[in-house]
C-alpha cells in the first residue's frame, strides 16, 4: 500500500512538474503588468521603462507600468501582493517597499518576507553629502570639524527623519560624533533648490538627484554613502574612507507575488539580467540612477534581502527607532 501511495505522489510530482515547465515555455502569452509605488516621471518609473521596454523585446509582450504611489509604498506594494501569482504581475520596489518599512512602522498592510518572491535586484543607488560651491566646506573633514566646532547649528537637508536620507542623517551625526539640525523636505527636489540658494548649507539626498547641480557648478559633492567610489565621481571620496565599513546605498529590486510558479521566476530572472548586463542600457540606468551588475540569481537576491534585513533591524536599533 505504501509502494502505491509512493507511486501515485510521485506520478503526481512529475505531472505537476511538467505542467509547471509547460507553462513556463508558454509564458507570457498576453501583457505583464509591473506595479510600482512611485508616481510616473520619477527616477524609478523611469528606471522601470527602460527594462520593461526591453523585457518586452524579449517576451514579445507589452510591459505595463503600473504607478502606485502613495502610502509609504504601501498602496503599490499591497496591489501587488495581492495580485495572482501567475507570472502575469511583477513589483519593482525600493529598499523601503520590501524592508526598511518592517522596521519603521507598525502594521503595514502587506508582508514584504511572506508576500512576495525574490526574482533579481535591479542595482543599487549611491546617496552623497553635498554643499553649496560657495560653502566653506571642501571636504568631509572640514564639515565634520565645523559641526563639532559648532553643536547643532549645521543644517542638514533630507526627506525626513523615517527616510533613506533622513536615517543616514542621523547615522553619520551618531557615528562622527556630532551635532546636526536635520531639516526634512517634503521632497528631495526641494532640498536641492534650497541647498542651491543657500537656505541650507549641507544636502544629503540621493546622487540621480544631484548630477545636473553639480555638473553645472551649483553643487559640490563632499562624500559618497557607498564603500567604493562610483563611476563617473571617482574624485569624491567615499564616507568609509573617514568611517571604515560605511557603506549604504538605495537599491531597486524586482518581485513577484508569493506562489509564483518557480519556473516562471527563473524565466524572468535569466532574461532581467541578460538586459541588465547590456553595457549600453546600464550606462542609460546610471545617468538616471541605478549602478547595476546584473540581477544576479534569485538565490543570490534572497541572500541579498536577508542581509538587508539584518542591516536594517541593527541599524534602526542603534538609532533608537521603533514602528510607529
Amino acid at each position: 500500500m505504501k509502494r502505491r501511495e509512493f507511486t501515485a505522489g510521485l506520478a503526481a510530482a512529475s505531472m505537476a512538474m511538467g505542467w509547471s515547465s509547460a507553462f513556463a515555455q508558454a509564458w507570457p502569452d498576453k501583457p505583464v503588468r509591473m506595479v510600482l509605488s512611485q508616481p510616473a516621471g520619477s527616477g524609478p518609473d523611469a528606471t522601470a521603462r527602460m527594462i520593461g521596454e526591453q523585457l518586452s523585446r524579449r517576451w514579445g509582450q507589452a510591459v505595463v507600468i503600473d504607478n502606485r504611489p502613495g502610502g509609504q509604498n504601501a498602496i503599490g506594494a499591497l496591489v501587488a501582493a495581492k495580485a495572482a501569482p501567475d507570472g502575469y504581475t511583477l513589483y519593482f520596489a525600493t529598499a523601503a517597499a520590501l524592508v526598511s518599512n518592517v522596521y519603521l512602522f507598525k502594521n503595514l498592510p502587506y508582508d514584504p518576507k511572506k508576500d512576495f518572491v525574490p526574482v533579481g535586484l535591479v542595482g543599487k543607488v549611491p546617496f552623497a553629502i553635498s554643499v553649496n560651491n560657495g560653502s566653506r566646506l571642501t571636504s568631509l573633514k572640514d564639515l565634520v570639524a565645523y559641526a563639532k566646532a559648532n553643536p547643532g547649528k549645521l543644517a542638514v537637508a533630507n526627506e525626513g527623519p523615517k527616510t533613506f536620507s533622513g536615517m543616514m542623517t542621523r547615522l553619520l551625526a551618531l557615528q562622527l560624533g556630532v551635532e546636526f539640525n536635520s531639516v526634512p523636505y517634503v521632497s528631495v527636489g526641494a532640498g536641492v533648490t534650497d541647498t542651491v540658494g543657500g537656505q541650507v548649507e549641507v544636502l544629503l539626498s540621493d546622487v540621480p538627484s544631484i548630477a545636473q547641480m553639480v555638473k553645472a557648478g551649483k553643487l559640490r559633492p563632499l562624500a559618497v554613502t557607498t564603500a567604493k567610489r562610483i563611476a563617473g565621481w571617482e574624485n569624491v571620496p567615499p564616507i568609509a574612507e573617514t568611517l571604515p565599513g560605511f557603506d549604504y546605498a538605495g537599491w531597486l529590486a524586482i518581485v513577484a507575488p508569493a506562489g509564483t510558479p518557480a519556473p516562471v521566476i527563473q524565466r524572468i530572472n535569466r532574461d532581467l539580467d541578460a538586459v541588465l548586463l547590456d553595457k549600453d542600457l546600464a550606462a542609460r540606468l546610471l545617468a538616471i540612477g541605478p549602478m547595476t551588475e546584473g540581477a544576479g540569481t534569485v538565490d543570490q537576491m534572497a541572500a541579498f534581502l536577508a542581509a538587508e534585513h539584518a542591516r536594517w533591524a541593527k541599524l534602526t536599533k542603534d538609532l533608537n527607532i521603533s514602528p510607529e
